[in-house]
């Protein structure tokens, strides 16, 4: 039984880092385009926006952990936008 628990947390995880690879791709596409029109890496109330609305509806506890999580992602996105912007500068 926690074998196949495990195999099937390995595939959700394998998943999630194939997704996460395909977001920094766009959020590296991102940083170009805000590089090119001069814009800020951080839009606050573009990521609040988005955390509300993936938290809505969960049970309070997955709520929280989810609005963890994305706030880690955002800050990851933030810090490889600085990056590409800063670099190609």
């Amino acid at each position: 039984m926690l074998e196949e628990l495990r195999k099937r947390i390995d595939k959700i995880d394998d998943e999630m880092a194939r997704l996460f690879t395909e977001r920094l791709a766009v959020t590296e596409e991102i940083a170009l385009v805000k590089k090119e029109k001069n814009l800020p890496v951080q839009n606050s109330r573009r990521e609040s926006d988005i955390i509300d609305r993936l938290a809505k509806g969960h049970e309070d506890e997955l709520s929280e952990y989810i609005t963890i999580l994305f706030t880690a992602i955002f800050e990851i996105s933030r810090a490889q936008q600085s990056k590409i912007i800063g670099s190609e500068s």
